[in-house]
């Protein structure tokens, strides 16, 4: 799929034995990240071999909730519960970036000793060692590899290194793919459905989740603030008027509904037990052919039974950006 079903930030790791190019990408890279820069393997090595329980702890916790929906606990709360209980999932590296030069161990040596570490490896090469890149690249060793020489190296570091970020890990895809239906991946597997919902999420949160039971996208923004996007296959709208009409709705909002003007947040209710009259959204055309109509709903006061950090705050807490020894 084109659109991640799930997906969070991440920090990403920098080996370079070089402390004035480290220095220079701590102030370059995107105040956004949450970037660590080790001068020298070994430390660098132990760093990351400390991470594989914790993805696996954390793939866990993700399969519980799954595991809780399918015997009768709506999903919604239990992520907002998840957002507000795991403030350390951001601190997971998605992304390191090893020099290939470096005395003693060079860095596919580095990264040959990350056997169990899940996340995406780019490798940074002089114009000599570029066919030594792009053997590791064929036998799937690194992920990408950047030469020191490229122009502009740091624009193509930041893109590839996003692109990266942006990548669903491939164990939390199938945790959530496994709530959808047949149909509801086939939609979201359309080119402009997944391009228009990658936008979508780009303008408005740092992390989501798709699920299919209600159908949509849970969200949360850089400032702690959750929401939820509420999508609506064509075909279903018919069947959405008439369970706002039985709950006494205005006829001009079931009208609204119907014609796939606005959408009704009755299944975004029931999941989280509310009792305010139901709420009518604007909707609008996800893709190029109108099969998936979509409605945002703030979720106002509801993040979790506790306060969720914000990403914001967490990476104020975590953004000394000092080079490691």
């Amino acid at each position: 799929m084109s659109f991640s079903i799930f997906h969070r930030p991440g920090a990403v790791v920098f080996l370079d034995d070089d402390p004035a190019y480290l220095e220079m990408l701590g102030m370059a890279l995107p105040a956004h990240w949450h970037i660590e820069l080790f001068l020298r393997p070994q430390p660098c090595i132990n760093y990351l071999q400390q991470e594989p329980p914790q993805w696996e702890e954390d793939a866990w916790q993700q399969q519980r909730l799954v595991d809780r929906w399918r015997a009768g606990s709506p999903l919604i709360p239990q992520i907002l519960a998840y957002w507000a209980e795991a403030p350390l999932r951001h601190a997971l590296t998605q992304v390191c970036v090893f020099d290939y030069s470096m005395p003693g161990m060079d860095g596919l040596q580095a990264l040959g000793e990350l056997v169990d570490w899940p996340g995406a490896r780019v490798l940074l090469t002089g114009q000599a060692d570029e066919h030594v890149a792009v053997t590791a690249f064929n036998r799937s060793a690194i992920d990408q590899f950047i030469p020191k020489q490229t122009p502009n190296i740091s624009r193509r570091l930041i893109d590839s290194v996003q692109q990266l970020l942006d990548r669903a890990h491939p164990r939390h895809e199938q945790i959530w793919r496994n709530t959808l239906s047949a149909d509801q991946c086939a939609l979201l597997r359309i080119p402009s459905v997944g391009l228009d919902l990658s936008e979508f999420a780009k303008k408005h949160w740092v992390e989501h989740v798709v699920i299919g039971e209600p159908f949509g996208v849970l969200g949360l923004d850089a400032n702690g603030h959750a929401s939820w996007l509420q999508l609506e296959p064509a075909g279903g709208l018919a069947d959405m008027a008439e369970l706002a009409e039985a709950e006494a709705m205005p006829q001009n909002a079931v009208q609204e509904i119907r014609t796939g003007r606005s959408l009704v947040d009755l299944e975004l209710r029931q999941s989280l037990e509310q009792t305010h009259p139901p709420r009518l959204r604007p909707a609008f055309d996800l893709g190029l052919d109108g099969a998936l109509k979509a409605a945002l709903f703030e979720l106002p006061g509801l993040n979790s039974p506790a306060a969720v950090q914000s990403y914001k705050d967490w990476l104020s807490s975590h953004s000394g950006r000092a080079v490691r020894d």
